[in-house]
């Protein structure tokens, strides 16, 4: 949810007062060609997502499921504000750290279950300008640091 309103804010040109990326690559986020490193979480009570309506006129945000999909919208009166989102740049990477095997005494001998998959850590960043007429009201760059993800692969030791 925090990811998808993120997303409508940042297209709608209003001010971000309060982000965090997650800690780790959310793979479904990088599905149908969405580039890592535009998300937020939240995680109550410290981490937060807040923006604030700095036009003029009131705003209404919608929200509609589709199936699985979270749509949000938010409407309001335009003052002009046109928004550029910039492509997202990959600074480093960061191998996931070596597999690890563990017992698992609920599993039968012999047999073995992939608990997590490896993901390897991310540093991104991407721009974003939001301009009315010939002024820029917004020019800020967005960073995430996402950590690596162990491979972990449960071995049965049940008799």
């Amino acid at each position: 949810v925090s990811t998808t309103l993120f997303r409508a804010v940042l297209n709608a040109g209003l001010p971000i007062t309060e982000r965090t990326a997650h800690a780790y690559r959310v793979g479904f986020y990088e599905q149908g060609g969405s580039p890592p490193g535009f998300d937020a979480t939240v995680w109550p009570p410290s981490v937060d997502f807040k923006f604030k309506n700095d036009t003029k006129n009131y705003i209404l945000i919608q929200n509609q499921m589709i199936g699985t999909t979270l749509i949000f919208k938010i409407y309001g009166t335009s003052d002009g504000r046109v928004t550029t989102i910039g492509k997202p740049v990959v600074l480093s990477q960061t191998p996931p750290p070596p597999d690890l095997r563990q017992d698992d005494p609920t599993l039968p001998k012999g047999t073995e279950k992939e608990a997590e998959h490896a993901i390897w850590g991310m540093n991104t960043q991407f721009k974003r300008t939001v301009t009315r007429e010939s002024e820029t009201i917004i020019d800020e760059v967005w960073r995430s640091n996402f950590r690596p993800w162990q491979k972990v692969t449960l071995v049965g030791t049940k008799e």
